[in-house]
């Protein structure tokens, strides 16, 4: 173990969004590096199969079955972890749907089923979690999932719904850390340009659309959820206890000539 992964040794870190490619991810990251984790999903085999994984690869691992839609069931499952492990260290948020409705043609209930999980379960598992680290008195992290699409439009495809909802998230990472830095919690995010993933394919999968993608990425590349695993432990970490309300981009030099 690593001088900086050893500094995670022991930490509890509860992975909301677990069940995803990046969360997936995550959570084997934080496993190896030797914090416990508790991976929260919907209650499905997906749910055992990721928990099954890190347990067999030897790490300390939890199944957090929530539904991220609903506040009370995020206050439950955050109560839960904490009252498992004796506290909850840091929060990973990647919970996050997709529903692509071009403008026109947008409905109110696809929209608001992309506010629901995108925005508003970010809002109050940061509530709740923060609750928790600040009664306990001994600081905390929380890293939020975002996307280069926090910034960007998207020519060609109907992103209302995920470009506001990802924008609105990273004034709450502004916000929130802001509030808490007083109690010594930092409060970043991670925002990817597009991911290997099912979420993913409807662009890759397109032959024209994923070519100008691909040019129009530096690195000639769509991420792989590896590379988004380092950038979200070095927040989760004490090298960046001085870092808070920050939005790293991890998308191969996109944003930086667009």
């Amino acid at each position: 173990m690593t001088e900086s992964n050893a500094a995670l040794a022991g930490k509890t870190v509860f992975v909301a969004g677990g069940t995803g490619v990046i969360g997936e991810a995550i959570a084997r990251g934080l496993a190896r590096a030797g914090a416990k984790v508790a991976v929260g999903g919907p209650e499905d085999a997906r749910l055992r199969e990721v928990t099954d994984a890190i347990a067999h690869s030897g790490g300390e691992v939890r199944a957090v079955a929530f539904d991220a839609r609903s506040v009370k069931d995020i206050g439950r499952a955050v109560d839960g972890v904490c009252d498992h492990f004796g506290r909850c260290d840091i929060l990973v948020n990647s919970v996050g749907i997709h529903r692509e409705q071009l403008l026109l043609e947008a409905t109110e209930e696809s929209y608001d089923s992309v506010i629901a999980l995108n925005l508003k379960a970010a809002m109050f598992l940061g509530q709740a979690v923060a609750r928790r680290q600040v009664q306990a008195g001994q600081g905390g992290k929380q890293v939020h999932l975002l996307s280069v699409r926090a910034s960007l439009g998207l020519m060609g495809k109907g992103y209302s719904a995920y470009t506001s909802s990802k924008g609105g998230l990273a004034m709450i990472v502004k916000q929130h850390a802001v509030e808490l830095a007083p109690h010594r919690i930092n409060v970043n995010g991670v925002a990817p340009t597009f991911v290997k993933s099912e979420m993913a394919n409807h662009v890759l999968a397109d032959p024209i659309a994923g070519k100008k993608l691909l040019e129009r990425i530096p690195m000639g590349r769509v991420a792989d959820a590896e590379d988004v695993v380092g950038p979200t432990l070095f927040f989760c970490g004490p090298m960046s206890e001085f870092v808070t309300g920050q939005i790293l981009y991890v998308d191969g030099g996109l944003t930086a000539c667009q």
